[in-house]
């Protein structure tokens, strides 16, 4: 079974062609080259790229060059904007572009998050209607997703992250894991899908990050291997750690056998976003 991290944000060095919306959180590049050849190193066959929102914001243009370029070792997850007027179109026109395989709705300050936005419900329910799973950051503010998960029973959502705050830099909050039973609680239904992203990042002891097996083994049995992702997010996370030490530390663990690592680290994501 290949092994495919389920999250990692392509970008090119900041320049007038292509300016950053934002400032990178560490890395002056995450170019196609630059991500095969990390990955090559530490053998990860493949990623899903999303297009950073921090970069680029809406345009995905960037992660599309990386993906016709290397085809056989990414597909790619666009953000959309919910305000959009033509948001239904976007999502459709999304769909049928080569390599593209989910959508991404981001929620927190300045963005919309109600129960009752229009922009969402069509946004998720574009989603479904077109076989795309939505890659859903409510990271810290799970409670804020949760009505979109009942509202919308037949769109697979993929919880970002463990819908978990997760540190950029050190020190490790103590209190980093506080809202894990919000996340536990949202296994009951059966369209959520979890990504374990960036769980390195959340231990409060050296490498290989020991502690964080209590936690992330009580979400693998809450929602079953077939709704968990392993990803390293190591395009964000490099202020706390190094890309072979995201990997590492599943790859080489005795609290998983052998082919619950391949589900987790590749399996399921085939499943999930079609590979």
């Amino acid at each position: 079974m290949p092994v495919i991290d389920v999250q990692v944000h392509p970008f090119d060095r900041n320049h007038p062609g292509r300016p950053w919306a934002s400032p990178s959180h560490g890395l002056l590049s995450a170019t196609g080259e630059e991500m095969v050849a990390a990955m090559t190193s530490v053998g990860v066959d493949g990623a899903v790229m999303v297009s950073s929102f921090s970069a680029y914001k809406y345009d995905p243009s960037y992660a599309l060059e990386v993906y016709n370029t290397y085809p056989d070792k990414f597909r790619v997850v666009t953000p959309v904007d919910a305000t959009d007027p033509a948001i239904d179109d976007v999502v459709a026109r999304w769909a049928t572009m080569p390599g593209a395989r989910g959508i991404r709705i981001r929620m927190g300050k300045d963005l919309p998050m109600d129960a009752d936005h229009p922009g969402l419900r069509r946004a998720f329910a574009a989603a479904a209607r077109h076989g795309l799973p939505v890659n859903l950051l409510c990271w810290g503010i799970l409670d804020k997703g949760l009505p979109h998960i009942r509202q919308h029973p037949d769109t697979v959502i993929v919880i970002d992250h463990l819908g978990l705050l997760q540190p950029f830099r050190p020190p490790v909050p103590v209190d980093v894991w506080a809202d894990l039973p919000k996340l536990l609680d949202l296994a009951q239904y059966r369209n959520v899908r979890v990504k374990v992203s960036g769980a390195c990042t959340m231990s409060h002891q050296p490498f290989p990050y020991d502690d964080i097996w209590e936690p992330v083994l009580r979400i693998i049995d809450a929602f079953g291997l077939d709704r968990c992702m392993w990803g390293t997010d190591w395009t964000r996370t490099i202020g706390m750690l190094t890309y072979e030490q995201g990997v590492a530390p599943f790859r080489e663990t005795k609290h998983l056998s052998e082919s619950d690592k391949a589900a987790l680290m590749g399996g399921t994501l085939q499943q999930v976003y079609k590979w």
